[in-house]
């Protein structure tokens, strides 16, 4: 019998507003990480992100102003961050960083 993998722990609660944010964040991220020079990827690859990105950017913008029209004038950056350490966001933001230098 094989092994299951651990269980996440759950998310945390959110409102339909902030969980449309941080879907449309981790999605931009997904494709700035596909766009990204460093990772070596052809340029129609990185092309279709880009193109992409333009929709996800737009989602991501209608996010932010409908938490902002219903009154949710701050991010709660703790519960956010729980929610994206849930959602692999440390492993998705990092394909979007330029790696350090290799050592010599």
């Amino acid at each position: 019998m094989a092994a299951l993998p651990p269980e996440l722990p759950p998310l945390p609660a959110l409102t339909r507003a902030e969980g449309a944010f941080i879907d449309s964040y981790l999605h931009v991220l997904d494709l700035l990480g596909r766009i990204n020079p460093v990772r070596g990827d052809g340029t129609y690859r990185g092309l279709r992100a880009a193109q992409a990105l333009v929709g996800r950017a737009t989602e991501l913008r209608d996010a932010l102003a409908l938490m902002h029209e219903r009154g949710e004038t701050e991010l709660h950056a703790d519960t956010l961050t729980r929610a994206l350490r849930v959602l692999d966001g440390e492993r998705r933001a990092g394909l979007v960083a330029v790696p350090p230098p290799a050592e010599e």
